[in-house]
């Protein structure tokens, strides 16, 4: 299907590696120009081929998004498509944590300002530029665990559902001036933050005495009852991302797309 992405100006936010990575690739398959933010370059990104600018940026810092933006209108002449994917453990923290009452309310302000303010950061400052361009679209990466909390990881849960909220709020803003906004809800996907060392699947490993390989291959899978019996692939992801951004989904405006592998089981 032809996404007619091609020409226009994305931004993607985290789009160094795991599903970042992914859209970025995508993009630019579609002929999208691309500026890809994130803290470092990484290899992978470096290696692929089109328009595609990288911007350092780290997006702990307030002023971090209007620049990244400032960056995107100097290089490409405007914005077309942002892309909120940065988010996660915050700077230092390790993911998964379990229960509640061990989070200070230090813990706190870091994961709600790395995967919630940096999200409305950047959605300020992009606003403007994306507002009377024709088909330009938000797509906001939230989590399942906004859907189906667990008592793990209580405080990413409590800011993917905030940053839901957000989508809902500026499509009924925003929707009417031509920017549909909406998000998706990645389930668990096979990205480095389960497979890095120290990573979620070793974090999982020593709490259920197994070994990271189990973890990733069937433990994981099982313990979240995946129809599918894997992990999500990042270009799955990427897939409904970039099917999100597209002029084809011009009626599709205030929603969540679900790629979970079955996680979600509520109706």
């Amino acid at each position: 299907m032809e996404l007619e992405l091609e020409g226009r100006v994305a931004v993607v936010t985290g789009g160094s590696k795991g599903i970042g990575l992914a859209v970025v690739r995508g993009l630019l398959d579609e002929g999208a120009r691309v500026v890809a933010t994130s803290r470092t370059e990484t290899a992978e990104l470096r290696e692929l081929s089109g328009e595609l600018l990288h911007v350092a940026a780290d997006f702990t810092d307030p002023l971090a998004p209007a620049q990244v933006v400032e960056r995107a209108v100097a290089e490409f002449g405007g914005i077309d498509v942002l892309i909120n994917n940065a988010g996660g453990p915050p700077p230092g923290v390790d993911l998964p944590r379990f229960g509640f009452l061990g989070l200070s309310d230090e813990d706190w302000l870091a994961m709600l300002d790395f995967n919630l303010l940096s999200t409305v950061r950047a959605c300020r400052a992009a606003l403007p530029q994306l507002t009377g361009r024709e088909g330009s679209a938000i797509v906001n990466v939230s989590s399942t665990v906004a859907l189906q909390p667990t008592e793990i990881n209580v405080d990413y849960s409590a800011a993917k559902a905030a940053m839901m909220a957000l989508t809902k709020s500026l499509a009924e803003e925003f929707g009417p001036r031509g920017v549909r906004v909406n998000g998706i809800c990645p389930g668990p996907v096979l990205t480095p933050w389960w497979t890095e060392k120290g990573g979620a699947a070793d974090i999982f490993a020593a709490h259920a005495s197994s070994d990271r390989e189990t973890v990733l291959a069937t433990l994981a899978p099982e313990m979240m009852q995946l129809h599918t019996g894997r992990l999500v692939e990042p270009r799955e992801i990427a897939d409904g991302i970039l099917l999100l951004a597209s002029p084809r989904s011009g009626s599709t405006s205030g929603t969540e797309l679900v790629v979970d592998g079955g996680f979600v089981k509520a109706v």
